[in-house]
C-alpha cells in the first residue's frame, strides 16, 4: 500500500522531533563533544592511593583490577616487595570510567571490551569519545550524530563523554601529589610543582 504524502510528511515530522528531544537529551548529559581539554604530560605518574582519590575508587578495587589485567599502571608496575605502582592520567581516566559503568550495572566483560577499545587509542583521542549503554552493551560513539541516533533509538540509556571525565580527572589530579617518572626501574623523582614534596625535599636538606 502507498503511503500518501501527507502521512510521509507527519513520519518526516515526527522523527525530526524525535532527533530533536534526543539531541537535547544529549545536550543535557553534556555528551556532544564540547569539551577540548588541556594536553597532559605523560611522564608525571601517580601512585595508588592518589589514583583512587581522583577516579573515586577503593584500593581494594585498584588493586584487584591491576592484579586481573582489567587496568594496569602503564608507567611503573608493582616489583616485589616495597615497590609502588605508578598510574599515568589515561590509565586514571580510564579506571574512573570503569567505575561508573560498572555503578550502572554493565558487566565486567563488556567493561573489559570498552576498556581494550581505549587501550588502543591515543590519549587525545580518548577526549573525543562519548560511550553509551544500554545496561547491557557499551556503544563508542565518535561523532554527535552517533549520540543522537542511539538515544533516539531508545539504545542509549545512559552516556559517559569521556572530555568531562578528563576535565573532573584533570581537576582532581591539580589538588593531588604526582611524580615525575624517570625509569621504570628506578624510583620516581618527586613532581616538581608538587608543593608536598617540595617540603619533604626541605625538611631532608634543612
Amino acid at each position: 500500500m502507498a503511503v500518501s504524502s501527507g502521512e510521509g510528511n507527519k513520519a518526516d515530522q515526527h522523527d525530526a522531533v524525535q532527533r530533536e528531544s534526543a539531541r537535547e537529551r544529549a545536550g543535557e548529559q553534556g555528551l556532544l563533544f564540547d569539551e577540548r581539554p588541556a594536553a597532559v604530560r605523560d611522564d608525571i605518574g601517580y601512585r595508588g592511593p592518589t589514583a583512587c582519590s581522583a577516579a573515586g575508587i577503593t584500593y581494594r578495587q585498584l588493586d584487584y583490577w591491576a592484579r586481573t589485567d582489567l587496568v594496569q599502571p602503564t608507567i611503573r608496575a608493582a616489583q616485589g616487595s616495597g615497590s609502588q605502582r605508578l598510574y599515568s592520567f589515561r590509565d586514571i581516566l580510564v579506571l574512573k570510567v570503569v567505575k561508573r559503568l560498572l555503578d550502572t550495572g554493565v558487566s565486567l566483560q563488556q567493561i573489559r571490551t570498552a576498556v581494550q577499545h581505549l587501550r588502543d587509542r591515543g590519549v587525545n583521542d580518548l577526549a573525543q569519545i562519548t560511550l553509551m549503554s544500554d545496561g547491557v552493551s557499551v556503544y563508542e560513539c565518535t561523532s554527535a550524530d552517533e549520540v543522537i541516533d542511539l538515544l533516539q533509538g531508545g539504545q542509549g540509556v545512559f552516556g559517559i563523554a569521556l572530555g568531562r571525565v578528563w576535565r573532573e580527572v584533570e581537576g582532581s589530579l591539580a589538588e593531588l601529589p604526582g611524580e615525575l617518572a624517570v625509569g621504570p626501574d628506578s624510583d620516581a623523582a618527586d613532581h616538581p610543582s608538587d608543593e608536598l614534596a617540595q617540603r619533604r625535599r626541605a625538611r631532608k636538606t634543612g
